[in-house]
């Protein structure tokens, strides 16, 4: 059974912008989902930031 590939990382600029719109909807008071989303997202975008994925051409 072949694998899949890897999913390529996403810009920490896209990643920032689900950061940005979960605080929006959420009035910055997160719910225990949205918390642990939040959490998600700041560690994929934390490590973008550290490995300088950029925005596809």
């Amino acid at each position: 059974m072949p694998s899949l590939p890897a999913a390529r990382p996403r810009p920490a600029s896209v990643v920032n912008e689900e950061i940005r719109a979960l605080m929006l909807r959420s009035g910055g008071r997160l719910s225990a989902d949205d918390r642990a989303r939040y959490e998600q997202l700041v560690a994929e975008w934390a490590e973008a930031i550290r490995d300088g994925v950029r925005p596809a051409a």
